[in-house]
């Protein structure tokens, strides 16, 4: 349907339903622009804007988040959830609105149409000046509630409202969706992980693949939307903030009820707001804020479900391929992972440790391995015995043998078992969630379930530092597909704590799998 040309401006026009067009032409309203500290940034969340075109000083200057745009037009959505600290008691939802609303809060109940628990949501508006000849400035505005002191294991429905929308009644009743906190205590259950999705036909697939699977949560390894096209963390990025718009309407038919569990990749440092490229990510998302520094590293924390301790990290702090955010933290991310996991590992209930980040430890694709992240971290995880490690980066699936001391510590083939005890660790990336696909080192055939070809070295290389690469010939590449796929994962507890681990491409058909089990 083409945008009607009668006044309003295409980049809004189309994040509108008709309704909200019609209020919008009928009350011949001029949107106020705002710029309001994402949350935890207190303060100076934007940075300037420079590189392509000149910055709309006018269009930049913030106003109050007001707008007489009435509540009853004004649709919500792009609803996602997100665990607290503590999946069994706290759960985070989020979603937007196209325009600044007020009162804005969550229904909760037992029941679909018994949602008698009001909690008050905070209103988290996202500013991005223009830039002359190249986008008008944007505002787009989030939505947070947070829902704690809930029983585990237990299935909960909610509704999103603000004065003037209520979702209890009759005429929204289809927006309510639900939720399933933690298990009391462990019993088997699914996740499901990739990274480098963005918005495309590849990326809703998989969203179905992900929906049969019926998992727990998802892990999303970064390289979430790609509004920034060139994943530099730079103001010269090519950067549209109206992409997140679309995805998060992409993702909402899953987001809705799966906790969306995400990290920072490279193309989610967006220059434009502070701190350090993160100021949209902390508008965006409600994760759990027991990091080293939640209002500055929103894609560092960790949480337990059933007998899995989960730890994800931002790899643009190690990264040698990428530098703009490397050594941000100073050191004190490394620490804090240090600290984490060997709390994790103390941790009554604990058998497996699974850790998610963006950039490779080790790939034989495009972007191929990052010596900063091997450098950095792959020592502390050795000393504390991670049993999977899952990354994106590189939008292919690849799976590695299990990797002790920088070797192979046992070959790792296709349905075979590993004891991280004992072999050491495997790494899988998980880069095919939606995003262009890369391909393998020249001469590199793929090898994935019902397609296994003689496994060999390959020729690659690894980051260095000064962003130079070094050459290297590798044993460790066990699984290889070109094509786009996700990560399944069971997690078994009792007598015989394991990690059934399956790989499947947008259909849903299986490519890999194997086992971990400690102590075999």
């Amino acid at each position: 349907m083409e945008t009607p040309d009668v006044g309003i401006p295409e980049h809004l026009a189309v994040r509108m339903s008709m309704a909200e067009q019609y209020e919008y032409l009928r009350t011949g309203l001029t949107r106020r622009r705002t710029l309001v500290t994402a949350g935890m940034v207190a303060g100076g969340l934007l940075t300037g804007c420079a590189g392509k075109g000149t910055t709309d000083s006018k269009a930049a200057l913030p106003t109050p988040a007001t707008s007489k745009v009435p509540g009853a037009v004004v649709t919500p959505f792009g609803r996602h959830l997100a665990f607290g600290t503590d999946p069994k008691t706290e759960m985070r939802i989020s979603w937007q609105v196209p325009f600044a609303v007020k009162k804005p809060y969550v229904r909760v109940g037992l029941k679909p149409d018994d949602l008698g628990r009001r909690i008050t949501a905070e209103v988290r508006a996202l500013h991005t000046p223009g830039l002359t000849g190249v986008r008008p400035a944007v505002e787009q505005y989030y939505v947070h509630a947070a829902l704690d002191s809930l029983h585990p294991g237990t299935t909960y429905y909610y509704g999103v409202g603000h004065e003037g929308f209520d979702p209890a009644a009759p005429a929204h009743r289809s927006t309510i969706g639900s939720f399933r906190t933690a298990p009391g205590s462990p019993e088997r259950f699914v996740f499901t992980a990739f990274g480098d999705q963005g918005v495309s036909n590849a990326a809703a697939a998989n969203d179905q693949v992900i929906l049969r699977e019926n998992p727990a949560f998802h892990l999303h390894a970064g390289d979430i939307c790609y509004a920034d096209t060139n994943g530099q963390g730079k103001t010269t990025d090519g950067y549209d903030p109206t992409y997140w718009d679309l995805f998060l309407k992409q993702n909402e038919g899953v987001s809705r009820t799966v906790p969306w569990m995400v990290t920072t990749g490279n193309h989610d440092m967006e220059a434009w707001y502070s701190p350090d490229g993160y100021g949209g990510q902390l508008a965006r998302w409600s994760l759990p804020d027991n990091g080293f520094d939640p209002s500055h590293a929103p894609g560092v924390y960790s949480f337990i479900y059933g007998n899995v301790g989960v730890v994800a990290l931002d790899a643009n702090d190690v990264s040698y391929e990428i530098t703009a955010n490397l050594g941000y933290t100073g050191g004190k991310q490394t620490k804090w992972l240090d600290r984490r996991l060997r709390e994790l590992r103390a941790a009554e209930g604990v058998d497996f440790l699974v850790v998610f980040f963006h950039h490779c430890a080790y790939s034989t694709s495009a972007h191929a391995s990052d010596g900063g992240v091997r450098s950095e971290w792959l020592p502390v995880f050795a000393q504390h015995q991670v049993d999977l490690v899952i990354n994106g980066h590189n939008h292919v699936y690849e799976r590695t043998d299990a990797i002790k001391k920088g070797a192979v510590g046992r070959a790792v083939p296709i349905g075979a078992s590993t004891d991280p005890t004992k072999d050491g660790i495997v790494y899988v990336t998980a880069g095919g969630g939606g995003r262009d696909l890369y391909g393998f080192p020249a001469g590199v055939k793929e090898s994935y379930e019902g397609h296994v070809t003689r496994h060999g070295t390959v020729d690659t290389m690894q980051w260095a530092k000064g962003q130079h690469s070094q050459a290297e010939t590798v044993e460790w590449s066990r699984v290889r597909y070109r094509g786009f796929s996700l990560l399944s994962v069971e997690a078994e507890s009792g007598s015989t704590p394991r990690l059934r681990v399956s790989a499947l491409d947008q259909n849903g058909r299986r490519i890999d799998h194997f086992e971990v089990r400690r102590g075999r």
